[in-house]
C-alpha cells in the first residue's frame, strides 16, 4: 500500500496519530494565509483573462465529484449556445509538452486523465498547463470567440483572477477532523466556505438537510452522481479472436479497481447497484499497468470513467500479436466501466444564469434537467 493510500485511509478513520502532525498543519495554514493575503494586496501578481473565468475547485484533498460537475456544466452551456472553453493544470501529464490543446486523440500521459475524459465527453476546446495564463492564451488562440473559460481545480491558484467561483463539497464524506494538511485533508480552512458559492455533493436520495453539519445556505445548492449502465471498456479492432464477455450481474461479485481521489464513493455506488464489491483502491491519477489488472482474474473488473481513459491507452499500445493472445483476450472480456452523470439541482442552474447575466453573458431559456425528488 502506498504512502498516499495509507494517509488517505488515516484521514477517513480520523486516526489518532495524525494529531502528531498538528505543528506542520499550523505552519501550512500560516503559509497559506500569508500567500492568499499577498495576492489580495498585490504583493504577488495575478493574471486577469480577457474573458470571464469560472473556477471550480474544492478545499479538500481527494475527489469531490468536480470532474462530472464540469462535464455537466459544459454540456449545459453548450446547449444554451454559450461558447465555453476549459483549462486545467493537466495533472499526471507531461509538462514538457505543455501548454497543449486536448483532443479526442490526446493521451492521458501527455495531457492528464481528467482532461482526456472531459474532452471525450463534451468535445469542448480545452488547454492544459501548470501555468494557467499560458493555458488561457493557448485556448484563445485556438478559439478567439469563446465567451467563458472554466478553470478545472484552480481554487487555490490565486495567480489567476476569477469572476465566478464554485466550491464543491462532498457532503457525505464531510471534512474529517476539520484540520489542514497533513493532520487533516483540508487545503484551506473551513472559513473559506463562508459567503462562498458552495455546491454540496449529496448521496442519491439523501435528505440534504441532514447530510452535513457545516455551513448551510438558505437555499442549498446540491448535486449528485447518477450511475449509468455498465459498458464494455474495450472493443479491440485488430483481434481475430471472439471475445465472450464476462458480464457483471446484480448480486454478483466484482473487482472494483479505482485510482480516483475518493475510491470509497465508487465502491459504495457499486454496492448500491447490488454488486458484491472487492475494492482495490489506488492513489489518485494512478498509472495502471496491465500486469496489475491481470491479477484480478476470478471476477469481472469494474473501473471508473477516469481510470478507463488510462486503461484504454494501455490496451491500444498492444501490438497485433499481443492483442490476439489468450491472456489479453481473457482480460478484455472482464473489463467494464461504470459511467456517472452529475445531476444538479435547479437552483444551481438558476444561480449560474444569474452569475453569467451579471457578466454580460446571455443565454437561452432554462433547458437543464431537473433533479428528481
Amino acid at each position: 500500500m502506498s504512502i498516499e493510500t495509507t494517509v488517505t485511509n488515516a484521514w477517513q478513520r480520523k486516526a489518532a496519530w495524525l494529531w502528531l502532525l498538528l505543528p506542520i498543519s499550523w505552519l501550512y495554514g500560516l503559509i497559506t494565509l500569508l500567500r492568499r493575503h499577498a495576492y489580495k494586496i498585490g504583493l504577488l501578481s495575478s493574471y486577469r483573462a480577457p474573458i470571464p473565468v469560472m473556477v471550480i475547485g474544492n478545499i479538500s484533498v481527494g475527489g469531490s465529484g468536480k470532474t462530472p460537475l464540469i462535464i455537466a456544466l459544459v454540456n449545459h452551456l453548450q446547449k444554451r449556445g454559450i461558447k465555453v472553453g476549459v483549462i486545467s493544470r493537466g495533472y499526471g501529464g507531461d509538462t514538457s509538452q505543455m501548454p497543449a490543446l486536448v483532443s479526442t486523440t490526446s493521451l492521458p500521459n501527455v495531457v492528464g486523465d481528467e482532461p482526456c475524459l472531459i474532452v471525450h465527453m463534451t468535445g469542448v476546446v480545452m488547454a492544459v498547463s501548470p501555468n494557467r495564463q499560458q493555458a488561457i492564451t493557448t485556448l484563445l488562440d485556438a478559439d478567439p470567440d469563446l465567451q467563458l473559460i472554466i478553470a478545472d481545480d484552480g481554487l487555490q491558484h490565486y495567480a489567476l483572477k476569477r469572476d465566478i467561483e464554485w466550491i464543491v463539497v462532498d457532503a457525505a464524506r464531510g471534512f474529517g477532523n476539520e484540520q489542514l494538511l497533513p493532520t487533516g485533508f483540508l487545503r484551506e480552512p473551513m472559513s473559506r466556505l463562508e459567503g462562498a458559492h458552495v455546491i454540496y455533493h449529496e448521496k442519491p436520495n439523501t435528505d440534504s438537510t441532514k447530510s452535513s453539519s457545516k455551513p448551510q445556505n438558505s437555499e442549498r445548492l446540491t448535486m449528485r452522481l447518477q450511475a449509468d449502465e455498465l459498458q464494455r471498456l474495450w472493443r479491440p479492432h485488430s483481434s481475430t479472436k471472439q471475445i465472450d464477455n464476462v458480464v457483471p450481474t446484480s448480486n454478483s461479485r466484482v473487482h472494483a479497481v479505482s485510482g480516483i481521489g475518493y475510491p470509497q464513493r465508487f465502491f459504495n455506488t457499486l454496492e448500491s447497484l447490488g454488486f458484491e464489491v472487492i475494492g482495490h483502491p489506488y492513489p489518485d491519477h494512478y498509472d495502471f499497468n496491465l500486469a496489475e489488472l491481470l491479477q484480478y482474474s476470478d471476477y469481472p473488473i469494474v473501473v471508473t470513467s477516469k481510470d478507463a481513459v488510462k486503461i484504454k491507452a494501455l490496451l491500444s499500445d498492444y501490438t497485433a500479436d499481443q492483442a490476439s493472445s489468450d491472456e489479453y483476450t481473457e482480460l478484455v472480456s472482464r473489463l467494464w466501466v461504470l459511467p456517472v452523470t452529475a445531476v444538479l439541482s435547479d437552483n444551481c442552474y438558476d444561480n449560474l444564469n444569474q452569475q453569467l447575466k451579471a457578466l454580460g453573458i446571455e443565454a437561452d431559456s432554462y433547458v437543464g434537467t431537473k433533479m428528481p425528488s
